[in-house]
């Protein structure tokens, strides 16, 4: 996709190029009895019948009567100043830790386009990464406009989409009940931070391990043999008797898959509480013997 990339210092022809690629494994829906496809296909509700792309419009449903159609023509031609329609506007740059991760969404690399665009595609690529700012850019995507960051990654500008702020719940309404935290507690989940933290995300505990054992049993079944079996999970406690054991276990399992000799984890065990003497009870009275129609034998 063609973009023109627009700010105050002047205009950056580009291509918008997805940064993502999808490795999930996708499923057909098919008929169990002769393993036929089963697709989805677009009928007309009123004359119950198929019809095709050509015949599909657009339009914004007021009622289940009243529809008001909307022509790709009228969306290319909004009654209002739209700069986003062809281009993507940089609006301002702030620091990165100023924004929420969870408005962040997918990533888009933006390539210059032809040789015209290098030279202030590279100006705007080493403006961004000595500033240590991110650009805040909107433009017209899929019917909407967009709002999102530029920012560098490798010599290669990627624009991510960002959520509007109304289209992030507030966190208050999630949050837990008052409970109060200890300093010893805090304490034992630093440790264990401790003990987890790494420089990079490589290794094989970061890999889709979901999608290789699907795999493995589509090979199987068009091999036409039996699937692999699934290893038996590992023994665990049923019950965890507290958080500073917990954490314990933890720190010393990270310390032992590490290779560290030293698997003693420096957590303290929260101290447990004293025992109360029992309160003495009161004497028990004799009662009395009734007579009501309850307690007479039958």
């Amino acid at each position: 996709m063609r973009r023109r990339l627009s700010s105050v210092n002047g205009t950056v022809p580009i291509h918008v190029q997805s940064a993502t690629e999808d490795h999930s494994i996708h499923f057909h829906q098919y008929h169990l009895e002769d393993r036929g496809r089963v697709r989805n296909r677009k009928v007309c509700e009123l004359e119950d019948r198929e019809v095709g792309q050509g015949e599909i419009g657009k339009g914004y449903e007021w009622s289940k009567d009243q529809i008001a159609p909307i022509s790709d023509v009228e969306l290319s031609n909004l009654p209002l100043p739209l700069p986003t329609a062809k281009a993507v506007e940089i609006d301002a740059f702030v620091p990165l830790d100023s924004i929420d991760p969870v408005r962040l969404g997918e990533g888009y690399y933006l390539a210059p386009d032809g040789q015209v665009a290098a030279k202030p595609y590279k100006l705007l690529v080493k403006a961004l990464g000595r500033s240590a700012r991110v650009a805040v850019a909107k433009w017209a995507w899929h019917g909407r406009e967009r709002l999102g960051i530029l920012r560098v990654n490798d010599e290669v500008l990627v624009l991510q989409l960002m959520r509007w702020p109304d289209e992030v719940r507030d966190p208050a309404e999630l949050a837990p009940p008052e409970v109060e935290v200890s300093e010893q507690e805090i304490d034992g989940a630093l440790a264990l931070m401790d003990t987890m933290t790494r420089e990079d995300l490589s290794g094989d505990e970061f890999r889709d391990t979901y999608t290789e054992a699907l795999a493995q049993v589509i090979e199987a079944k068009r091999e036409h043999h039996e699937p692999p079996k699934a290893p038996e999970p590992e023994a665990k406690p049923a019950k965890v008797l507290d958080l500073m054991a917990a954490l314990n276990e933890s720190v010393a399992r990270a310390r032992q898959d590490r290779g560290e000799s030293d698997t003693h984890a420096d957590v303290h065990e929260m101290p447990k509480p004293k025992k109360q003497p029992a309160k003495k009870q009161p004497a028990k009275q004799t009662a009395k013997k009734t007579t009501s129609h309850r307690s007479r034998p039958a």
